[in-house]
């Protein structure tokens, strides 16, 4: 067996911690990365598929899929002095944008293994370039065929458990060009896969006397037929002005007759510990048809991993309050509402609920934004407070609900 296979395999076999694992079974080799099926040899069952490949750096990692779908990252080097079985965070950022942190335990002296939650798993598969810091060390990694590295483990853990190590060959081979995702689990229900037609919805805002609407792109994203509403207003088909996915900012555009009035944006920063209101439309369709107003203050002038883009929120948010305006206290706009901390993941990670940590872009990135689209909106001085009635009132004018339907994506059917 060549050393560079036999290193690759050394490591893989270390990721199943919890048992003495043999193999690999058939091959997996992908770019620089090599790997295969391997089994618990204290059952003889299927335990994961991984692969791996080493960096100049000295550091190699390590990509599996356990039997229980769960996505796992390993980091090993013969440098590392790890006591076994302490745990360790890591932050990784994925190509200077995405962010998360991990909490890796020690397999051995040697190497740290970290689960992904759903997010940081689809993030790795997309990116190019992972930086990774634990404490004072940081290092760079490039994650070229990560893409279709992930699509093969996932082919090799689908195909394994649905017939057996015996099955195994190359998985490179066998990947269908639409193999599972790095988020979603194998079809291993049985049942047939139908498609369904995307449909959402989110809040927006009227920002111009020209009609155009901020939104967030995710509310948008994939749809080819996007609507808008006031509350108690027929629906009026708006087109897309432009985005920019980084920023989850999207711009629509009505017919300017629709509306009488359009929101300011605040010209002067907010502080830790000002009021805000939020005002959406979450769960449209199950809970009311008119928009909901919930207050709290600003917790922080920054996000997740101190992501200056966004301001933390601590007015309570749902979904469909995605692309939302964020007021003070004036009635001014002080960001738009994107999202809220993934609790699952959260408890995954810390054993712990989060409460009240949600998030809005703040103005910065909303007026470049504007201004890259050439939109003529409003400024305005804080002055004259308003009273939470009086700020829904004025917004119900331009606070728009956005629904969008768009082409078809596979699901499974029900049985």
């Amino acid at each position: 067996m060549p050393r560079k296979l036999l290193l690759a395999c050394s490591l893989q076999v270390a990721i199943a911690s919890s048992a003495i694992a043999a193999g690999p079974f058939g091959s997996i080799h992908v770019g620089n990365w090599i790997g295969g099926a391997f089994s618990d040899d204290s059952t003889g069952a299927f335990s994961h598929c991984a692969a791996t490949t080493s960096y100049a750096s000295g550091v190699s990692l390590v990509v599996g899929q356990n039997a229980a779908n769960a996505w796992l990252l390993s980091f090993a080097s013969p440098d590392f002095h790890l006591n076994k079985g302490e745990t360790l965070p890591i932050d990784v950022t994925f190509d200077g944008q995405a962010g998360a942190r991990l909490f890796a335990t020690a397999n051995s002296n040697i190497m740290l293994t970290a689960i992904l939650p759903p997010n940081v798993a689809r993030a790795f598969q997309r990116a190019s370039l992972m930086v990774a810091q634990a404490g004072k060390t940081t290092l760079q990694f490039n994650l070229t065929s990560t893409g279709p590295l992930l699509n093969v483990i996932a082919t090799c853990v689908t195909r394994v458990k649905a017939q057996g190590l015996n099955s195994a060959g190359d998985f490179a081979k066998l990947a269908a060009p639409k193999s599972a995702s790095a988020s979603d689990a194998p079809n291993t229900t049985g049942a047939p896969k139908t498609s369904k037609t995307i449909s959402k919805s989110g809040t927006g805002f009227v920002i111009s006397a020209s009609g155009h609407i901020v939104t967030n792109h995710h509310v948008v994203d994939g749809c080819t037929d996007i609507r808008g509403n006031l509350s108690g207003q027929p629906a009026t088909e708006l087109r897309v002005v432009s985005s920019d996915a980084r920023n989850d900012l999207a711009l629509l555009q009505g017919p300017t007759s629709s509306f009488k009035d359009f929101a300011r944006i605040r010209d002067r920063s907010i502080r830790s510990g000002d009021s805000v209101v939020a005002i959406g439309y979450p769960f449209h369709g199950l809970l009311t048809s008119d928009f909901t107003v919930t207050t709290g203050i600003v917790s922080s002038l920054s996000g997740i991993l101190n992501d200056t883009r966004y301001l933390q929120i601590s007015a309570a948010v749902q979904p469909g309050n995605s692309g939302g305006p964020l007021f003070d206290t004036n009635g001014l706009i002080v960001g738009v509402v994107t999202g809220k901390l993934d609790a699952v993941t959260m408890v995954q990670a810390t054993g712990s609920i989060p409460e009240n940590i949600n998030f809005a872009i703040k103005t910065g990135a909303i007026r470049d934004f504007l201004d890259n689209s050439v939109v003529p909106y409003e400024t305005a001085e804080p002055k004259g407070e308003l009273k939470t009635p009086e700020i829904a009132d004025k917004a119900r004018a331009y606070t728009l609900l956005i629904t969008c339907t768009g082409g078809k994506q596979p699901v499974e059917a029900k049985r």
